[in-house]
């Protein structure tokens, strides 16, 4: 399924990772705790790889049943708002006010943006349970990625390690938006109009960052 579930191109990008998610698809069917459902744990990889000219780089999926919906900070239609979506939509709404900010950030899909966690599943009410077993996975798509138009946009000490691995995009980077960290860094970081001023500098159409 998880192999499957990705479009066909990045079937063909990432075919060297199949048995890979082979294992981890045989793993995760033994638990039955864990987030998001199986059915989404894949949804980043649903848009064509060639579509793709940001990568926003998430964690984890929030630990909490009926949350996670298989995209970085994003949630399951009719969930309320995590402190962290809260923020990004605050900073959202300070940096382009003249864009909607209701949160519902697959619209940023549509526009380019890749939803990354670095682990796409955890177990519920454990944070991080699974990180280490997604590591090889998110690295090769990170690497697959790299190229002199992509933006990838780096929140946290987390993703700031991961974006590293980025030699020929460009990195934002700003503080993480969670209730901890936000004020120190990230509520003025500008990171969308940033990010919009970048791609303006490659020749590429800017994001609407509606949602």
């Amino acid at each position: 399924m998880f192999f499957g579930s990705m479009h066909p191109s990045w079937q063909s990008r990432l075919s060297s990772s199949k048995d890979l998610l082979t294992q981890l698809e045989s793993r995760l069917s033994l638990e039955t705790d864990t987030t998001p459902e199986k059915a989404l744990v894949m949804r980043a990889f649903e848009r064509p790889f060639e579509s793709v000219k940001v990568l926003l780089i998430g964690q984890d999926p929030y630990p909490t049943k009926g949350v996670a919906c298989g995209l970085a900070f994003a949630v399951s239609s009719g969930v309320k708002q995590p402190q962290s979506l809260k923020n990004l939509m605050k900073e959202l709404a300070t940096d382009l006010p003249e864009v909607s900010n209701f949160g519902d950030l697959s619209r940023w899909s549509n526009e380019g943006v890749m939803l990354l966690n670095s682990a796409l599943t955890t177990k519920l009410a454990a944070a991080g349970a699974h990180a280490t077993i997604w590591s090889s996975f998110t690295k090769a798509v990170i690497a697959e990625l790299d190229s002199e138009n992509l933006i990838c946009l780096s929140l946290g000490e987390h993703a700031k390690k991961l974006s590293k691995a980025i030699v020929l995009g460009e990195v934002v980077e700003a503080t993480h938006p969670s209730p901890l960290s936000a004020s120190r860094g990230f509520f003025g970081s500008r990171i969308y109009s940033r990010v919009n001023s970048a791609l303006q500098a490659k020749g590429l159409t800017p994001i609407d960052w509606s949602c």
